[in-house]
């Protein structure tokens, strides 16, 4: 299987990918190659799978068959240990000019192996406007063997000097059927379940895993969804609220702590603690304090933006509840994301008139709005459940 075989219901990016694989093999032959560039650029919705496409043609540029799916080159892309693959993850809320810095001067080596060294930025859109300025010049003057590989939601999230140089690959919300089909083939889910995962997840093929895969991840999202019918009163919007916060708190807690401590071990590690010798161990450590700081604070600043990533997916899981509960007061002939909760739409359509629901969706955007402007979380959900009881004109 090669390594483009999982981007379900993206042929048009993939046969972009496997041109210019192909013209990147021309280059290193000696050819003009004319369908590679050395910047890309690859938008998409909230899991149409752009980090996935992005390293997908990282493992065809390094591999001789441009993207096997089974030798060393995609094995290693794959597990990533590629020596001259970075990949960046921004853990925080931004990703400062700082670490834009070091990674541009690590950039800027010679391949390991003798044919690309790849950069692949993850969420390039939350890079500071300074950080941005500092990859512009990198895009601007690359090495003759770089590429840079950069994922954010859309062009206009980037710079428009960024993305001018860049080539844009748009990945697209795959249909819930090629998801479930994906389900059922690879993951051996039962066909239901699979067709109630694609549904639910809105395209988004890892939450569909999740979905179809894990209990857990069900209770949650019917936890979340339950949430409509529960607000009778001021004090249900508080109650509601804080459950959801909670909720965020201690998914975001069970993704981080053993990261974290982990992380901490590590770097006590290459400072010295536990070594022999007089006065060697406590140099050591004094000496990495600014380090340990300087990662708990980075560690702070990624449990902030998981617990918000986890409330946001959240606040969607009720905009398409109430994009539904649109659908059915309209009688649109749609396939509704939550139709195995038919009896909660359909009361809720009852009850409400469409430009109720209007404003509760919009609530829910305002809300994700706050929460991207460092409002506080319960404050910001307090506010929205209370509109999505009583909606504002």
């Amino acid at each position: 299987m090669g390594v483009f075989d999982d981007l379900v219901g993206q042929e048009r990016a993939v046969e972009t990918l496997r041109r210019a694989a192909a013209s990147a093999a021309e280059i290193l032959s000696g050819g003009r190659g004319a369908g590679m560039t050395h910047a890309w650029l690859f938008t998409g919705p909230a899991g149409s799978g752009k980090e996935e496409a992005a390293r997908a043609f990282a493992a065809a540029l390094f591999c001789p068959d441009r993207g096997c799916g089974h030798c060393d080159m995609c094995h290693q892309v794959a597990v990533g240990s590629h020596p001259d693959l970075e990949v960046v993850r921004p853990q925080g809320l931004s990703y400062g000019i700082k670490d834009t810095r070091q990674l541009i001067l690590r950039a800027a080596g010679a391949p390991t192996l003798g044919r690309w060294r790849v950069v692949l930025f993850e969420d390039a859109d939350r890079a500071t406007e300074g950080a941005s300025n500092a990859l512009l010049k990198a895009i601007e003057e690359p090495p003759p063997r770089t590429v840079w590989l950069l994922c954010a939601p859309s062009p206009d999230d980037m710079m428009i000097t960024i993305r001018s140089r860049c080539r844009v690959v748009t990945l697209v919300t795959p249909p819930a059927a090629a998801v479930a089909h994906m389900l059922v083939t690879r993951e051996n889910v039962p066909p239901e379940t699979a067709e109630f995962a694609a549904k639910a997840a809105q395209g988004q093929i890892d939450r569909a895993r999740r979905l179809a895969l894990d209990a857990e991840a069900r209770g949650r999202r019917e936890a979340v969804l339950s949430i409509p019918s529960s607000l009778s009163g001021v004090a249900e919007c508080v109650t509601a609220a804080e459950r959801l916060v909670k909720t965020a708190e201690e998914e975001a807690a069970a993704v981080t702590t053993a990261l974290n401590e982990s992380e901490i071990a590590e770097l006590r590690k290459v400072y010295g603690e536990g070594s022999s010798g007089k006065g060697l161990n406590r140099g050591l450590i004094r000496g990495g304090a600014g380090a340990l700081k300087e990662l708990e604070d980075r560690q702070k600043s990624r449990a902030t933006r998981t617990k918000r990533d986890v409330i946001d997916t959240a606040l969607l899981d009720l905009v398409a509840f109430y994009r539904d509960v649109l659908a059915v007061q309209f009688g649109a002939p749609v396939e509704l994301a939550n139709d195995d909760r038919r009896a909660d739409l359909e009361g809720q359509a009852r009850s409400a008139t469409p430009e109720e629901t209007l404003r509760r969706i919009d609530a829910i955007m305002l809300c994700r709005e706050r929460l991207a402007a460092n409002v506080n979380p319960q404050m910001a959900v307090e506010a929205m459940t209370l509109s999505l009881r009583w909606p504002v004109s």
